[in-house]
C-alpha cells in the first residue's frame, strides 16, 4: 500500500502564525524576549518575524517595546465575518437562480453606498453586464431602488443629494420628483422593478432584505421577454428574502 504523501509546509509561514497566537494572548502587549520564549522561537528568529508582521500591519509595535495586533487583522476578521454571512445565504441565492432560471443579486448600503456583496449566476442564467457600477446606478436599479425605498427620509435625501440621476438607457428616471413619485407608490410593492432602465433588453425585480440595521435587497434580472412574469417572481422572491434575513440575522 502506498505511503500517504506528506504535505510540503513552510515553516516560516507557521512560525509567523504562531507568534500571532502568541501575541494575541496578550492584551497589553508583550516584548519579543517573551514572544520568542513562548513559542520555542530563537530570539533573532522572532525579531525578523516581528518586524515583518509589522511592517505588513498585522502586528502593532508598541512604545514600551511591546507587540500587539495590528489593524490588518481586523480588517481580516471583519471581512472574515462577511465571507461567513455570505455563505449562508449563497443556497438561498442559487436556490433562486435554479427556481426561476435567472441571475441572483444581493445588495447592502454601507457607509452611504449600496454595493454588490453576491451575484450568483451561470452559463444559462448570465449576469447583467454592469458597465456602470451600482454606486453610480442606484436610482436604475430595482436592487438600488428597493433599498432606497427602505431608507428613512434623511438617509436618502443625502444619498440622493451625493448622487446624479445619470442618463443609463432611454427609460432611466432622470427626474428627482418621478422616482421619488415611484418609489413611494411602487405597484409590486414591497418589490420594485427596473423595467429596462439600467440595460436596455433586461428588466429586474428586488425586494429588501435585512443584515441587523443594514438595508440591503435581494433582485434577479430578466430578459425582456419575460416581462410578463413580473408578479410570478415577485411572490418566489418575498419568501427568499425572508430566508436571507434570518440567515444575516444569526450571530457568527
Amino acid at each position: 500500500m502506498a505511503e500517504q504523501a506528506v504535505p510540503t509546509l513552510i515553516t516560516s509561514v507557521q512560525r509567523a502564525m504562531r507568534l500571532l497566537e502568541a501575541v494575541s494572548a496578550h492584551e497589553n502587549g508583550a516584548p519579543a524576549k517573551r514572544l520568542a520564549r513562548e513559542t520555542g522561537l530563537p530570539l533573532a528568529t522572532a525579531y525578523h518575524l516581528l518586524r515583518t508582521l509589522v511592517h505588513d500591519g498585522y502586528v502593532r509595535k508598541l512604545d514600551d517595546g511591546g507587540f500587539v495586533l495590528g489593524d490588518k487583522l481586523q480588517t481580516l476578521r471583519t471581512t472574515g465575518r462577511a465571507q461567513a454571512l455570505l455563505s449562508r445565504v449563497r443556497p438561498t441565492l442559487g436556490a433562486l437562480r435554479d427556481e426561476l432560471a435567472s441571475a441572483a443579486y444581493l445588495t447592502f448600503y454601507e457607509e452611504g453606498e449600496i454595493r454588490v456583496a453576491e451575484i450568483v449566476d451561470g452559463p444559462e442564467t448570465p449576469r447583467v453586464d454592469l458597465w456602470v457600477g451600482f454606486e453610480d446606478a442606484g436610482h436604475a436599479t430595482a436592487l438600488g431602488k428597493s433599498v432606497l425605498r427602505e431608507m428613512d427620509v434623511e438617509d436618502r435625501k443625502d444619498y440622493l443629494s451625493r448622487h446624479q440621476l445619470a442618463d443609463l438607457t432611454p427609460r432611466t428616471i432622470t427626474s428627482l420628483p418621478e422616482l421619488l413619485r415611484r418609489l413611494e407608490t411602487a405597484p409590486m410593492a414591497p418589490a420594485v422593478t427596473d423595467l429596462e432602465e439600467y440595460a436596455l433588453g433586461t428588466v429586474c425585480v428586488a425586494v429588501p432584505v435585512y443584515s441587523g440595521d443594514t438595508i440591503g435587497a435581494l433582485g434577479v434580472s430578466l430578459p425582456v421577454n419575460r416581462l410578463s412574469r413580473l408578479q410570478e417572481v415577485r411572490e418566489r422572491l418575498l419568501p427568499a428574502a425572508s430566508r436571507v434575513t434570518r440567515s444575516l440575522s444569526l450571530t457568527i
